[in-house]
C-alpha cells in the first residue's frame, strides 16, 4: 500500500490512499501501522476513500491507534485537506471533506494553515474526570469537574487552576461510563486570561494522550469560554504539539491550524508469528 505520513500540531496520522474503495482496514492492520515501535508510527490513520455523499468527493475514513473508528478527527481533516490538494484531487481555497461527523468544509490560508469548520458544539451534562495524583499516597487520585460536548464525537473538558502540565495522562482519565458508553476525550485545560489564551492537555480515547486533539481544543475552547461567563470569541490555544484558534460564534465553531505532510512511501501487512499484522517498509522518501 501506498502510505503518507503528516500531522497537524504534531498529531500524526498515516494516511492511506484508496481512491477505488478496495482496502480492507482491520483494525490489527491500523495498530501495526500505529505501533511506534513494529509499524510506521502515528497516532492514527486517515484513509482516502471514495464518498458517498453528493456534497463532498472524497470520505476521510479515520480510525484510532487502537484500530477503534472515531467520527470525526479536527487535526486528521486539516492534514486530510492538504493531502488531497497535493495529490491533485481537489482544488481551490475552499472544498468539503466527508466524515462519520457529516460534512466538513476546508480553507487553505494564504499563509498555508488550514480552517475546518467544526460545526456546532453541543454542551452536556456535568460531569467530572478522574486521574492518578501527583501529589499525596501512592494510589490517590484528583477529581476535576467538566462539562460533557459533543462536536461530533464526545468530549469532557476541564476547566482547571491547576498546573495542567504536572496533571499525569500515562492512563485514561477515569469516567462516568453511563454518560459515555463508547468512552470520551478527556480536555484539562487553564481558564482563559483577558486576551482568550489557554493551556490544554488531552487524552484520547483510543489513542492515550497526544499532542494535540483538533476536536478536543474545540471542546476546551468552548468551555474555556463557558467558565468565563462568554458565549463566543476567538480563542488561541497551547497544546504540547503547537498553537491552535478556535473560532466560536452562534452557530458554529472553526478551527484553525498548520498541516503538514512529511514522508511517503510503501508499506505491505502480512501475519506475524505472534498472529499480529507487522509491516515491511518498501520504500520511504522523507521530505515531501
Amino acid at each position: 500500500m501506498e502510505y503518507v505520513l503528516g500531522h497537524g500540531t504534531e498529531n500524526d496520522f498515516v494516511l492511506l490512499p484508496d481512491p477505488d474503495g478496495r482496502l480492507d482496514l482491520t483494525p490489527a492492520a491500523v495498530r501495526a501501522l500505529c505501533h511506534r515501535r513494529r509499524g510506521l508510527g502515528a497516532d492514527g490513520v486517515l484513509r482516502v476513500a471514495p464518498s458517498e455523499d453528493p456534497g463532498a468527493a472524497w470520505f476521510m475514513d479515520y480510525r484510532n491507534a487502537d484500530g477503534s473508528i472515531a467520527e470525526m478527527c479536527g487535526n486528521g481533516v486539516r492534514v486530510f485537506a492538504r493531502y488531497l490538494v497535493e495529490a491533485g484531487l481537489a482544488s481551490g481555497p475552499e472544498f468539503a471533506v466527508a466524515t462519520r461527523a457529516g460534512l466538513r468544509t476546508v480553507t487553505l490560508e494564504a499563509d498555508g494553515e488550514v480552517t475546518v469548520d467544526m460545526g456546532p458544539a453541543r454542551f452536556g451534562a456535568e460531569s467530572t474526570a478522574i486521574v492518578p495524583s501527583t501529589a499525596g499516597p501512592v494510589g490517590s487520585v484528583t477529581s476535576f469537574p467538566g462539562v460533557a460536548i459533543d462536536v461530533g464525537n464526545p468530549h469532557l473538558a476541564c476547566v482547571t487552576t491547576a498546573d495542567v502540565d504536572a496533571l499525569d495522562l500515562t492512563v485514561a482519565p477515569g469516567h462516568d461510563p453511563q454518560l459515555f458508553p463508547h468512552g470520551v476525550n478527556v480536555e484539562f485545560l487553564s481558564p482563559l486570561t483577558d486576551d482568550l489564551t489557554t493551556s490544554l492537555r488531552v487524552h484520547e480515547r483510543g489513542s492515550g494522550e497526544t499532542r494535540s486533539c483538533g476536536t478536543g481544543t474545540v471542546a476546551g475552547a468552548v468551555a474555556g469560554l463557558r467558565a468565563a461567563g462568554l458565549s463566543s470569541g476567538t480563542v488561541r490555544v497551547t497544546t504540547p504539539g503547537g498553537v491552535l484558534r478556535v473560532g466560536v460564534g452562534p452557530d458554529t465553531t472553526t478551527l484553525t491550524g498548520p498541516a503538514v505532510l512529511i514522508a511517503r512511501g510503501e508499506v505491505e501487512l502480512g501475519d506475524s508469528a505472534e498472529g499480529t499484522y507487522a509491516y515491511t517498509r518498501v520504500a520511504q522518501t522523507a521530505t515531501l
